[in-house]
């Protein structure tokens, strides 16, 4: 029987990012993936402009009462991009209506990136985003939003003594696990790492850097985490299988990178989430 998960965040129509990324991705795992769009993009915003843009948020509520009407029911509960507080707000009551004692619950707080904020946010909605962490099992921010979480200052000079803090005062927001993505060392590796508190063990993947940036890298790797956590594998094969899908996934765009530059071209490398 399959199991069922659902994931919340924006469609950008072009551009391999949100749920154009996370669809694909755990339907390829094995997982009956139902998908709440907050909104509707004709493109991702990164690099693209006069892009159409439709906000969903009225839906959001109707869509989760009807289907509660339904009695639906899910194993997994993966959210991305939240372009509001209100919506954050809204996912929150969402988690409350159908979380069970079997419901995984993952949240990417999706804020910025490069120690800067995404246009549209402001410090407030940091503080929601932390309400909504509380009530996660699993929680999968970079860097930049560890920063905006714990109102610590953003930097790229830290070892691995810093990156355990930082998970374990993460952990203290509420969520047992923490898991904090493009964590590198300066020594060639390029990778995640995790706590959980429930048995106050770290877990960490690291593959050798690729120096390229390339857009949806994080998206692909929060959807392959999510499902292999939701089809109860360990801490441990989510990050092994999250870092070498998207490394693969990026590896496979470079010959191409040029051509592909809105995105990465992970529909290539699918077949290493069906084994």
């Amino acid at each position: 029987m399959l199991k069922r998960i659902v994931t919340i965040q924006d469609v950008s129509c072009f551009g391999k990012c949100s749920l154009t990324v996370a669809l694909p991705i755990l339907s390829a795992m094995g997982l009956e993936t139902a998908i709440i769009p907050t909104a509707v993009l004709s493109t991702h915003t990164g690099g693209f402009t006069g892009y159409t843009f439709r906000d969903l948020t009225d839906d959001i509520s109707a869509i989760s009462n009807h289907w509660n009407k339904l009695e639906l029911d899910f194993d997994g509960i993966y959210t991305g991009y939240l372009g509001s507080i209100e919506q954050v707000k809204i996912v929150a009551n969402f988690f409350d209506t159908f979380k069970s004692d079997n419901t995984m619950i993952v949240v990417d707080p999706v804020m910025g990136d490069a120690g800067k904020m995404y246009p549209g946010f402001k410090a407030e909605f940091a503080d929601e985003m932390k309400k909504l962490c509380s009530k996660a099992d699993v929680i999968v921010p970079n860097m930049t939003e560890v920063s905006f979480l714990l109102g610590v200052p953003y930097t790229e000079e830290y070892d691995e003594t810093y990156v355990k803090d930082m998970l374990k005062r993460l952990t203290d927001l509420g969520c047992p696990v923490a898991v904090i993505t493009g964590v590198c060392y300066g020594d060639g590796m390029h990778g995640a790492v995790a706590y959980d508190k429930r048995t106050d063990k770290f877990f960490s993947s690291f593959m050798p850097h690729i120096n390229c940036a390339m857009h949806g890298t994080g998206d692909i790797f929060s959807s392959a985490l999510s499902g292999s956590i939701v089809k109860n594998g360990s801490l441990q094969e989510a990050l092994d299988t999250a870092v070498a899908f998207t490394v693969k996934s990026i590896e496979a765009t470079l010959p191409d990178k040029d051509k592909y530059w809105y995105g990465v071209s992970f529909e290539k490398c699918l077949g290493m989430l069906t084994e």
